[in-house]
């Protein structure tokens, strides 16, 4: 089968793609032909080697133990292990790997049968790949008539995001490019801001809950954003600021009434919500480009300059048809 692998941590140049042999399911796996798998931060910071914690993780000094990337996936059942009782061969679904091995950007891959769920039928392969990730992770926390903030809002998080907030009734600004603005205020957003013209910590306004893809400021700069009873929540972003907000969260909850909390990532967490919310048409994946496994390099360096406007999908058996 054809994988895309790397050697080396680095850029997308480091990538390439090779004849390998067809991974053989485990007792409690099954093999995928995967036919779509979306671009995540994750792999980004895998190929690039960052942070520091991913290399002691994956190898010092180069990937030893996810050498083929891409996590969240969609496909058809191939072949089950002895052990396997929700599937069967033929069945379509999708899941997050990444606490399983990755993987995703291959013809096949083998996952456990607990990282995966049936695809619904309306739900398309390149659809579901995107729905793999938990972007928002704050469900049960939003609540109507709140003002909500999302950071970085034109990728894959806010894009899915802002579609759950408008279900609660909220309010939603996002916050990014000038390029991204037209396409955010199309799918929901009430108010938009350039962060090439204005910082959104610094223009006065306050909001009950801020949502942080980027997390590129100090902390302090987004607590003045919140409102007295605030949740400022991070879900990636720059290591430090990450690390900072790690640190600071336990010891402002002592001192403040707005809280600073790190969204940690639970693979597959509401899929079956999710399902259900796609088929009663409440929500709909906002795709940007659909690249081939051969052109991952290519599609890499796109999600590296940070301009998609949604998710960015391989296609790997599927139609690469936008």
């Amino acid at each position: 089968m054809k994988a895309v692998l790397y050697e080396t941590y680095g850029s997308p140049k480091n990538l390439s793609i090779k004849d390998i042999e067809k991974p053989v399911p485990k007792d409690d796996e099954v093999l995928i032909k995967v036919m779509a798998v979306s671009i995540n931060d994750w792999d980004w910071q895998l190929l690039l080697g960052i942070p520091l914690a991913n290399r002691i993780a994956n190898g010092l000094f180069r990937p030893k133990k996810h050498r083929i990337l891409g996590s969240d996936i969609a496909g058809v059942i191939e072949a089950t292990g002895k052990k396997v009782t929700k599937f069967k061969s033929g069945d379509n679904v999708y899941g997050d790997l990444c606490m399983c091995g990755f993987g995703g950007f291959a013809e096949y891959v083998c996952s456990p049968e607990n990282s995966l769920i049936l695809k619904p039928e309306s739900m398309k392969f390149e659809q579901a790949a995107m729905l793999a990730v938990q972007g928002l992770g704050v469900r049960g926390k939003l609540q109507p008539g709140q003002k909500l903030l999302i950071n970085g809002a034109g990728g894959g998080v806010g894009t899915f995001g802002v579609q759950l907030a408008k279900l609660k009734e909220m309010e939603v600004t996002g916050v990014d490019h000038t390029t991204k603005l037209d396409m955010m205020r199309s799918i929901g957003f009430d108010h938009v801001i350039d962060y090439t013209k204005e910082d959104f910590t610094r223009n006065g306004q306050k909001y009950d809950y801020i949502l942080d893809t980027k997390t590129n400021r100090p902390l302090l700069s987004y607590l003045r954003a919140l409102n007295p009873h605030g949740v400022y929540a991070t879900v990636g972003g720059v290591t430090s600021r990450l690390l900072q907000a790690f640190l600071v969260a336990p010891l402002f909850s002592l001192i403040s009434q707005k809280k600073v909390c790190l969204v940690m990532l639970k693979p597959n967490k509401n899929l079956a919500y999710i399902n259900n919310l796609f088929e009663s048409g409440k929500i709909k994946p906002v795709l940007d480009k659909m690249f081939k496994l051969e052109e991952l390099r290519e599609a890499m360096e796109y999600f590296g300059r940070a301009q998609q406007k949604g998710k960015i999908v391989i296609c790997v058996h599927g139609s690469c048809k936008t």
